[in-house]
């Protein structure tokens, strides 16, 4: 088992709370797309303080839309650091893919050097850091962004050199959406590239499933599966 895992694994045995900080972009951030409807991080947020009665952790969503690694790294501490996590969630490349807007294109090897040194920065605090990839882009609409498979990998090599928790939502949704033309499962978006209601359940059970975060009884599981059926 990933040393990370076993390490996560002890502390939810433990009677200490814990703090959880989730942080990228827009897709975090998880503003407008739901349609009112809860994105991950509030999934998360009632699975692990209300089903898992885990009710002094805190979750916490820092994540800012539009953002890329360089702009996390420059707000290290006001966006993980000050909270002393004992768990840090990355997922960000949608932004840093792009080769529109007025920022500069970077490399898939210069984004990978930054979430490298994101991963070193949590260690750094005590912390777990977590590395999500983002789920696929409907490229055909959002042409400027045809590269993020590229950052996906990026993420998926960093995980693997630094043996860091992976959760692979792009690999999740682009084999849910293998039916369809461009690999996209329409019914987990609300637009090109940010998930919708059903997208964002089929976030929260990623992470709930790499992380062990399956009580049962769930009133949150059988829900978020529901969702996600409907939706893809």
């Amino acid at each position: 088992m990933n040393a990370d895992l076993t390490r996560l694994r002890t502390l939810l045995d433990a009677a200490e709370p814990l703090t959880w900080v989730l942080t990228g972009d827009s897709v975090t951030h998880g503003l407008v797309h739901t349609q009112g409807s809860r994105n991950y991080v509030e999934h998360l947020h009632e699975l692990i303080r209300g089903d898992m009665v885990r009710v002094k952790d805190a979750v916490i969503n820092t994540a800012i839309s539009g953002w890329r690694i360089v702009q996390l790294l420059d707000d290290f501490d006001g966006r993980v650091a000050a909270w002393r996590p004992h768990v840090v969630t990355l997922m960000i490349g949608t932004n840093d893919c792009s080769t529109g807007g007025v920022l500069p294109a970077i490399e898939p090897a210069e984004f990978a050097a930054d979430v490298t040194e994101f991963v070193t920065r949590v260690r750094d605090l005590g912390a777990i850091p977590v590395l999500l990839t983002q789920p696929p882009i409907d490229v055909a609409n959002a042409p400027e962004r045809a590269r993020i498979a590229e950052f996906a990998q990026a993420v998926r090599d960093v995980a693997a050199q630094q043996q860091t928790i992976l959760v692979d939502h792009f690999a999740r949704f682009a084999e849910l959406g293998s039916a369809h033309p461009g690999r996209i499962a329409w019914g987990l978006l609300n637009d090109p590239f940010h998930p919708n209601a059903a997208g964002h359940a089929l976030l929260a059970l990623g992470v709930a499933e790499a992380l062990g975060l399956q009580p049962s009884p769930s009133r949150v599981l059988p829900g978020l599966h529901r969702l996600v059926e409907a939706g893809a």
